[in-house]
């Protein structure tokens, strides 16, 4: 059985999800302590998958985001030598393509997949392997930096599953990619 492909994400009202550089710092924001459901939705993931550069800023976070999912990042460069000893069994390294990915975590007996990072997220869109999409929009304006979509591919029709504003400015949309799960 395929699994279930979703990506949860923030970007700028401009749609960048970080500034050239990969800084993050535009996300700190008040929130009033809201999590924006992200808690309910990574305690439905068994998988991560992430590219290079999400992998190194979740690596510089005080403790590792992700020990309770099994995490794969996608790299051409990356060896299984250059995940730090304490990630050694609970993070991979792979450099196969979206579709061999995911034929490979069904084998493995996946269900539930995070998808994050850019240009991951575009790989598995183009791959039509995406089922559904969080986008949490902060008012905050970058003018720059690394887009959320962009480049060739083909049209994605969304529905629309829920929509929400928060007190903090940020508006989240949830969709389920036509024809996905």
């Amino acid at each position: 059985m395929r699994p279930i492909f979703s990506v949860f994400i923030a970007t700028s009202l401009d749609g960048f999800i970080a500034r050239s550089d990969g800084g993050l710092d535009w996300l700190e924001h008040e929130s009033g302590g809201e999590d924006y459901g992200y808690a309910a939705f990574i305690a439905t993931v068994d998988t991560l998958v992430m590219g290079r550069r999400t992998y190194d800023t979740a690596l510089a976070f005080a403790e590792w985001p992700y020990a309770a999912q099994r995490v794969v990042v996608l790299s051409r460069r990356l060896g299984t030598a250059d995940v730090p000893e304490p990630l050694r069994g609970r993070v991979a390294i792979s450099n196969s393509p979206p579709e061999t990915l995911a034929a490979e975590l069904a084998a493995a007996g996946a269900r539930h997949v995070y998808v994050d990072g850019g240009e991951t997220i575009r790989g598995f869109l183009a791959a039509g392997l995406i089922d559904a999409l969080t986008v949490s929009v902060l008012p905050v304006l970058l003018g720059d930096g690394i887009p959320l979509f962009g480049g060739p591919a083909r049209d994605r029709r969304l529905e629309l599953v829920a929509s929400r504003a928060f007190a903090s400015g940020l508006v989240q949309s949830t969709y389920r990619v036509a024809g996905g799960a």
